[in-house]
């Protein structure tokens, strides 16, 4: 039997390791942080998602020489130049995401351009090269929360062609339309063609 490829995540969230390990079945094994002894907060000093994901991908590659992946998402909304963008999860100045959603609302009071999307980019460092992949989902931001699940603005983001937001529905359900899974989904097919040796 092949070897599988052994591939980091740069990450400990243990729900997004195990939804990545079950897309790529018997072609790789996908370790965490943790799995490495990796304990440092890796910094994120980027301007962009892509650079951001590939300072963590590239952070593991280097220290640990073991091929890796990172991402890096986050909400970026037309009427506001694509603010919070990479500041998503600091956008208060803190990373309290219900101040991070009061602010977001005060700065569309009023604003009839509601149109969002969530970008995610995953950069995968392999085999001394650095592979982006990217996904989004178009949608509007709602002018009050509605929904109790998800995370982040999924309370406020309502997708294309639905009428309930992500905090709304069902964890399955937004995974299967969701901007990070249409990006793993790229990423795992590119997995798939790469030869085991």
């Amino acid at each position: 039997m092949s070897e599988r490829m052994e591939l980091v995540f740069a990450s400990n969230n243990v729900h997004k390791l195990k939804e990545i390990q079950s897309m790529l079945g018997d072609k790789a094994s996908v370790k965490s942080l943790d799995d490495i002894g990796c304990n440092v907060d890796i910094p994120e000093t980027g301007l962009t998602f892509a650079e951001n994901a590939k300072q963590k991908s590239d952070y593991v590659a280097v220290n640990y020489d073991m091929d890796c992946f990172a991402d890096d998402s986050g909400l970026e909304v037309e009427a506001l130049g694509q603010e919070p963008g990479v500041f998503s999860a600091r956008y208060s100045g803190t990373r309290d995401m219900e101040a991070n959603i009061d602010l977001l609302l005060t700065r569309l009071k009023n604003n009839e351009n509601r149109k969002a999307r969530f970008r995610t980019v995953i950069c995968l460092h392999f085999k001394g090269k650095d592979h982006f992949f990217e996904g989004t989902i178009q949608g509007h931001i709602r002018e009050a929360r509605h929904g109790v699940g998800g995370f982040g603005y999924d309370p406020i983001f309502i997708p294309n062609g639905h009428e309930r937001t992500f905090a709304e529905m069902s964890q399955e359900e937004k995974n299967s339309m969701s901007h990070r899974s249409i990006a793993v989904a790229k990423l795992v097919d590119f997995l798939k063609q790469q030869p085991l040796i």
